[in-house]
């Protein structure tokens, strides 16, 4: 350790850069030229890390030279991280992570579909919770989680007309892709979801739940929460919807998860199911492409297929269109605006309620 010690204040001292200082087109042309595969993967652990400030810097140095790009949110109750590393170098990150006692044997959750541009440049950050939740883990038994299920279990479980199903992410994720029957709380972060789980819930306290999420990390909280509030049978999916889609390849097992998984980083989602359950947000003809409103002043999360892709130049409305090829300097005097500050978008910035844009006029102009 204390070599690590010396090596992250031997840095600081030669004022070497800890973060990324490059924009994201050098990132993309980097990205590019590389001539090898990588691997795309996610963890996370809840345990007690000790100076995170510290071991922060230390990980940035240690990854950085082993050519890893990703998010990674390190905070006092443990770390959480999805990220790429190239293949050549896996082994080397494996042994990196197994050398700290913390992180020793982390299980890795494997991509399901990889991608050269999964991620641009590794940003590790100290937050006061590695998945933001509100709520307060000293007034109830956050180890107290539910019964942990591999594929075959859940799928087993998923047969009974009597288990109740229920997806633990947020409303843009699971349009696109659920498991058959589950229940799909509307919200816009896990904040939310956390209390519309009681309001959903309530009265079932005797009954069997079975709980999913990505890779698992939201179950290890909702499932201890509904413990805490008297839910007597809380189940969850092992490793999440990635580890499932595996081990239902592996195993020759039936699929029910209908549609594609929502990823946080460049890919925005992955194929686990054939079909596709979303519609255009613009349209209404069957898509499950997730994009980003071309106009950074708007930047909305939103479904569009090729179709409306093409005719409102990646856009959500005409309105944004045409804000798009207004002078730079205009763009900026309308970002500025505060009368347009989120008055058509919620402040998640997700959650967009396309058909009542198209009523407006002018969604910038002011009252």
């Amino acid at each position: 350790m204390a070599n690590r010690e010396e090596t992250a204040k031997d840095s600081k001292n030669k004022r070497r850069p800890l973060h990324n200082i490059y924009g994201k087109e050098i990132l993309k042309k980097r990205l590019e030229s590389e001539n090898f595969p990588r691997t795309t993967f996610s963890f996370y652990r809840y345990v007690i890390l000790e100076n995170t400030e510290l071991l922060r810097d230390q990980l940035y140095l240690e990854w950085e030279s082993l050519g890893v790009l990703g998010r990674i949110y390190i905070a006092r109750e443990g770390i959480n991280a999805q990220l790429s590393v190239p293949s050549h170098n896996f082994e080397k990150y494996r042994e990196n992570l197994d050398s700290r006692e913390e992180f020793k044997n982390m299980p890795f959750k494997i991509a399901v579909e990889d991608d050269r541009e999964s991620f641009l440049k590794l940003d590790l950050k100290i937050r006061k919770k590695i998945v933001a939740d509100g709520l307060d883990d000293d007034a109830f038994d956050v180890t107290n989680v539910g019964t942990h299920l591999s594929a075959e279990e859940f799928n087993r479980h998923l047969e009974s007309e009597k288990t109740i199903v229920v997806d633990v992410r947020n409303h843009y994720e699971s349009e696109i892709g659920h498991f058959e029957k589950a229940l799909l709380p509307q919200s816009d972060t896990f904040r939310e979801e956390l209390q519309m789980l009681l309001e959903l819930l309530n009265g079932k306290e005797d009954e069997k739940i079975l709980m999913y999420c990505t890779g698992g990390i939201r179950c290890e909280k909702a499932s201890a929460w509904l413990k805490h509030h008297g839910y007597k049978d809380v189940n969850q999916l092992h490793g999440g919807i990635i580890s499932y889609a595996h081990e239902v390849a592996e195993k020759g097992l039936e699929s029910k998860f209908k549609g594609k998984n929502f990823v946080f980083d460049g890919r925005l989602q992955e194929k686990i199911g054939t079909e596709i359950i979303s519609t255009c947000h613009q349209c209404g003809q069957k898509s499950d492409r997730h994009v980003n409103c071309a106009n950074p002043g708007c930047h909305i999360l939103f479904i569009q297929c090729e179709s409306c892709s093409e005719k409102f130049e990646g856009c959500c409305t005409e309105e944004c269109r045409t804000i798009l090829h207004l002078p730079k300097e205009k763009q900026k005097e309308i970002r500025k605006g505060k009368l347009n500050d989120n008055r058509f978008f919620t402040k998640s910035r997700i959650r967009p309620k396309i058909s009542e844009l198209y009523k407006t006029q002018n969604p910038f102009e002011t009252v």
